[in-house]
């Protein structure tokens, strides 16, 4: 694909930001991206379910589909004693935040990565856009991209006051080394989809590549999911505030967990779980844990700005959509700039409707399982 001339600023360098650069750089475009934390970014999710809208986009943008993950052949479902109760034969692809950060981050130029770079404001003319940085540098080019998540800057500039809210429950979660889990543990986990599910709640586990993307047998992860819930006024600041005494937005990352959050979690654990899923919490090293939230926006384009991925919408993880939305805001993007000729006003035009529309369907179907999964008796935790 020939040069077009075209300059994209991306704000967030994660895996929405990510899906953007190299996505219009298949097409032609000069793309920079502009990260806030000064830091290599690891993986604060763990595992991801590979959907068909990553796979389009590597292929769009030259990535390899090979080795992109762990493949589980199997879904099965525990009762209390740990026995399967139920197998379906699904064959799915688990993968990482790191292994698909990695792979993107190592196909986009490094020189146009720019790291320690904090948003301050947006100004835009019908011919340009240009953000500003707290730095006091700014940058201009034809397109912006907000791919900067639940907490977005450029949300914020466009729609002050509209941010994310608190679906009434958190995701506990861990990773554990291969060969740190006991075998007949692993026997039973490894390559399946597994699944606890008791009133009010639900677990489930997979394995995915290891810290350094390794999948070698041995040298991978058990992934797993734990989903309780928590009055949002009297509980949830607890949870989220760190052993360091510091109230987190939304989560808090591996060993940062609070203790006395930690023991609590894992007293629930011992009382509610079945044998399996207790010896992977037992044999998790620093749990975390993310809120579940919701965000919808009235539109995604404002002049020359474009919303992508968790800055626009967030689905909840039982969809297993979030990256994969970003991912096809991505290449809907490119698709509408390449059919209209790279200009930017009738190109987004084009691209805002559908992508609203895909936002707001996810939206209501992970509300449709959440409600199902955690709501089904009251809003309390099963004891």
């Amino acid at each position: 694909m020939g040069k077009t001339q075209k300059q994209a600023i991306v704000i967030g360098g994660s895996l929405g930001g990510l899906f953007a650069g190299i996505l219009l750089r298949s097409i032609g475009w000069t793309v920079d991206i502009y990260e806030r934390s000064p830091h290599v970014l690891n993986s604060r999710g763990g595992g991801l379910v590979m959907q068909p809208e990553v796979l389009e986009a590597f292929r769009q943008a030259g990535i390899s589909q090979k080795d992109l993950g762990v493949v589980a052949h199997e879904r099965y479902y525990l009762d209390r004693q740990g026995t399967v109760t139920q197998r379906m034969n699904t064959r799915q692809t688990l993968t990482s935040w790191n292994r698909l950060y990695g792979l993107m981050q190592r196909h986009f130029p490094g020189e146009h990565y720019h790291g320690g770079k904090r948003l301050t404001d947006i100004q835009q003319t019908p011919e340009a856009v240009t953000a500003q940085f707290a730095d006091g540098t700014s940058v201009t080019g034809d397109l912006l991209i907000g791919a900067d998540g639940p907490s977005s800057t450029v949300r914020s500039l466009f729609l002050p006051g509209h941010t994310y809210r608190y679906a009434g429950y958190v995701a506990y979660r861990g990773l554990v080394e291969e060969r740190a889990l006991d075998p007949e543990t692993a026997a039973l986990l490894t390559e399946r989809f597994v699944f606890f599910q008791f009133p009010n709640s639900h677990m489930l586990q997979y394995v995915i590549p290891g810290e350094d993307e390794s999948l070698t047998l041995g040298e991978r992860r058990f992934n797993w999911v734990w989903y309780v819930n928590y009055d949002e006024a009297t509980e949830l600041p607890r949870i989220l505030t760190d052993k360091a005494g510091q109230r987190r937005d939304y989560s808090i990352p591996p060993g940062l967990l609070a203790p006395e959050v930690e023991q609590e979690m894992r007293a629930y654990g011992d009382a509610m779980l079945p044998p399996p899923m207790l010896s992977l919490v037992a044999a998790t090293q620093e749990p975390f844990v993310q809120s579940i939230l919701d965000l919808d926006v009235p539109q995604m384009r404002f002049g020359r700005v474009a919303l992508v991925g968790d800055a626009a919408f967030i689905p909840r993880p039982h969809t297993a959509a979030g990256t994969s939305k970003a991912a096809a805001n991505a290449i809907a993007l490119a698709t509408a700039l390449r059919v209209h000729n790279h200009e930017v006003s009738p190109a987004l035009d084009a691209w805002e409707p559908g992508q609203l529309a895909h936002g707001e369907q996810l939206r209501q179907h992970g509300y449709f399982l959440g409600k199902r999964s955690q709501f089904t008796h009251g809003v309390g935790r099963y004891h």
